[in-house]
């Protein structure tokens, strides 16, 4: 089972900006950890992040569903240059709710001088109908909330110009 959830937004920023944020900057301001989401602390093997067929070993603070360390591995499967991202998460480390992997997208569309339409989606996998359910709750409850908490994370990190840690 495919479960998709959405959020958008408007960013009073370049394209650029929004565009390459939440991708190209420090994941551990991103994903600073909500609820049972643990807190990202760093990344390895991220020598040519950024680029399409390029991943990443992301790791994570110890939580109530994660022991501490290496958590999943990140995948850049799609880059357009200010329009779209797509990536996957998968290899996790802990139980996730029966989910496999799952593929977040980020699409910035220029509607004006520094006015950003940001479209961010994530396709979570799963694939064990006992969890089903559950796995349609989570995304569409806890999983948006979160997914909410990053993009505001993502926007104010785009107005403060933090720097870019890749290419």
């Amino acid at each position: 089972m495919i479960t998709k959830t959405k959020v958008s937004a408007i960013f009073g920023c370049s394209l650029e900006r929004a565009f390459k944020t939440p991708m190209l900057c420090d994941v551990s301001k991103v994903h600073t950890g909500f609820g049972i989401m643990p807190k990202v602390t760093h990344t390895t093997n991220d020598e040519n992040w950024g680029k399409p067929g390029s991943s990443k070993k992301v790791y994570a603070a110890k939580s109530f569903t994660h022991k501490g360390g290496f958590a999943s591995v990140d995948n850049v499967l799609e880059r357009e240059e200010n329009q779209y991202w797509k990536i996957q998460v998968d290899n996790f480390q802990s139980w996730m709710l029966g989910f496999h992997k799952f593929v977040g997208e980020w699409k910035t569309t220029q509607l004006g001088p520094n006015k950003i339409m940001v479209e961010y989606t994530y396709s979570l996998h799963s694939n064990n109908p006992l969890f089903y359910p559950l796995n349609w709750l989570f995304a569409k409850t806890f999983w948006k909330t979160y997914m909410r908490r990053v993009l505001e994370n993502v926007r104010n990190m785009a107005y403060l110009e933090e720097p870019y840690l890749y290419d």
